[in-house]
């Protein structure tokens, strides 16, 4: 799990508001996607990801991702971002 040692390396934003927030202020340098999330939540923030050429890796679940980015529930999606 590669993707721990990004989340964890550098600031983040955690959830669907604050990293769709940062990808629309071009703050966000890489978006994590769990692959179980509801993709009516998911397919908006791909796309926008594509639209302005961020990179977009995927997780397989939502527990992964909350846990490498250190809370204790699930997340949908999460953002690297740049200070």
């Amino acid at each position: 799990m590669s993707y721990e040692k990004s989340l964890q390396a550098q600031p983040i934003s955690i959830g669907t508001k604050q990293t769709t927030r940062m990808v629309e202020l071009g703050l966000a340098v890489e978006v994590f996607v769990a692959q179980d999330a509801d993709p009516r939540i998911t397919l908006k923030i791909i796309n926008l990801c594509k639209n302005r050429g961020i990179k977009v890796t995927y997780v397989d679940s939502m527990k992964q991702l909350g846990k490498a980015c250190g809370i204790e529930v699930g997340a949908a999606m999460a953002a690297v971002v740049i200070e």
